[in-house]
């Protein structure tokens, strides 16, 4: 009798469960759906947050781009030939006894180098010579000869 009860109690129960989870699915209110929809997609200001951040990334690509274009279009090696008079037609020589050999710099060390004549922050012996030969040249033109010297 116990047997038979627990099995009538157990079927009682298992069908139970499967009409109150069916009754429960049928009844879920919409409004259940929708903020659950709400929850999982990105606030504005997230949005807006990756959107900046794309904006950034493709500043320095256009700019990095144009930077390019400009050091094509400015002809690095006919501004390297007044300095090759000194430097050696690679940067290899010692600039009238007392310079740095140039050859083999990287192009920030050479820009950085280039700007610290032009504005007096930077130079030894020869920092007033250099001046002079630097003052003329824009900042497209220091980096495109700079670039062009790195690769002599």
């Amino acid at each position: 009798m116990k047997i038979a009860l627990s099995m009538v109690l157990a079927l009682f129960l298992v069908g139970c469960g499967e009409t109150s989870k069916q009754d429960v699915q049928k009844s879920e209110p919409k409004q259940v759906v929708v903020e659950e929809v709400k929850a999982e997609t990105p606030k504005i200001e997230e949005v807006k947050e990756v959107v900046k951040e794309v904006v950034v990334e493709v500043e320095k690509v256009v700019k990095e781009v144009v930077t390019q274009e400009l050091a094509k279009i400015i002809d690095a090696k006919a501004i390297f030939t007044a300095c090759a008079g000194c430097h050696g037609k690679s940067g290899e020589k010692i600039a009238l006894g007392k310079s740095k050999i140039i050859q083999a710099w990287s192009v920030e060390k050479l820009t950085n180098a280039l700007n610290g004549y032009k504005d007096g922050t930077y130079g030894g012996a020869m920092k007033g010579l250099m001046k002079g030969q630097v003052s003329k040249l824009n900042a497209d033109e220091i980096k495109a000869v700079s670039e062009y010297i790195s690769k002599l």
